[in-house]
């Protein structure tokens, strides 16, 4: 026996209930995701279109909370130390496997402390300077850091940010003191750049995009094995003559550790059919951002070996913890 229209009409708040029940079992009615830099630049970017992705699939509010400070620190120790129930996530990037070889007493393990969700994207990092400057390419800006020891400065978005890490891989590699000016997002440096208060800054193409084809600043080299396609004029720092100076910015997103086996399955499955949405992909690429999808067992294995790979990295070239 078939059932009346009537009687379907009555089931149907039922349904709608089971359903958001069935969602409200598994996640909290609002979801966080903490970037812990300020707006404005790729990982802000990226952790927002995952956000607005990420909401519609879940059908569930996921909004999106800055929390800047300390080179990312103030952010992610905050994600660490919330409540592991899926309510609460953190745009990971590369700095929080860095962070371990380049700053004393840090309050979180990028390991024990979090939950691998996924790997999302990829950031190549630029060396750039107001179009006036004096130097026109990574050559120019070694001849200058030489001919005066520490009068020089970068900004970046802070002490172990992947930023910071290959300014001090530039001067170890080229024998050269450039001084670093801490920030708490590249927006802010690439303020100050233009305003004339620093000459250079380590930035992702989100940040400096418009300033670049405004030509208010010019990129002086990137620092990845080859170059940008979005920037197919900017040499690398290899081709310039300093070899080594590779470290790129990856964007995944983490949870608490001890988040629920089922809660972070569920979201790395939901990010890999976000990861192949053309329009997601679409928007990533057109501020120079790459897809480097993985999921949560194979991107906790890329952080173990990534931090590992930093370490020798970040040894190799005589760099102490601040």
């Amino acid at each position: 026996m078939y059932p009346s229209r009537r009687d379907v009409i009555l089931a149907l708040p039922g349904l709608m209930a089971l359903g958001r029940s069935a969602i409200a079992a598994d996640f909290p009615p609002r979801i966080a995701i903490v970037v812990p830099f300020g707006a404005g630049s790729g990982i802000d970017f990226a952790g927002r279109l995952m956000a607005e992705k990420l909401g519609s699939r879940l059908g569930e509010p996921v909004v999106v909370e800055n929390r800047p400070g300390a080179g990312g620190i103030v952010g992610t120790e905050s994600v660490a130390k919330a409540q592991p129930d899926g309510g609460t996530l953190l745009v990971m990037d590369s700095s929080t496997v860095q962070q371990n070889w380049l700053r004393k007493n840090l309050p979180f393990d990028a390991i024990a402390d979090f939950a691998p969700i996924a790997k999302m994207t990829n950031s190549t990092l630029l060396l750039c300077a107001r179009a006036s400057f004096a130097a026109n390419s990574i050559k120019d800006v070694v001849a200058m850091a030489r001919a005066e020891p520490g009068k020089l400065s970068a900004g970046t978005s802070g002490i172990g940010s992947p930023h910071h890490l290959d300014l001090l891989l530039f001067n170890s590699l080229a024998h050269i003191d450039i001084v670093n000016v801490s920030y708490r997002s590249t927006v802010e440096a690439v303020n100050d750049l233009i305003a004339g208060q620093i000459p250079l800054v380590w930035t992702g193409l989100t940040a400096v995009r418009g300033q670049l084809q405004a030509g208010t600043v010019k990129a002086l080299g990137s620092a990845s094995a080859h170059r940008v396609p979005l920037l197919p004029d900017v040499p690398t720092f290899a081709e310039e003559g300093v070899p080594g100076v590779i470290v790129n910015n990856w964007f995944g997103l983490a949870a608490p550790a001890r988040t629920p086996s089922n809660i972070v399955a569920r979201l790395s499955k939901e990010l890999a059919l976000i990861a192949a949405d053309p329009d997601f992909q679409k928007h990533l690429q057109t501020v120079g951002l790459e897809i480097t999808y993985l999921d949560a067992a194979q991107f906790g294995d890329d952080i173990r070996e990534e931090r590992e790979g930093f370490g020798r990295l970040i040894r190799g070239a005589g760099i102490v913890p601040e």
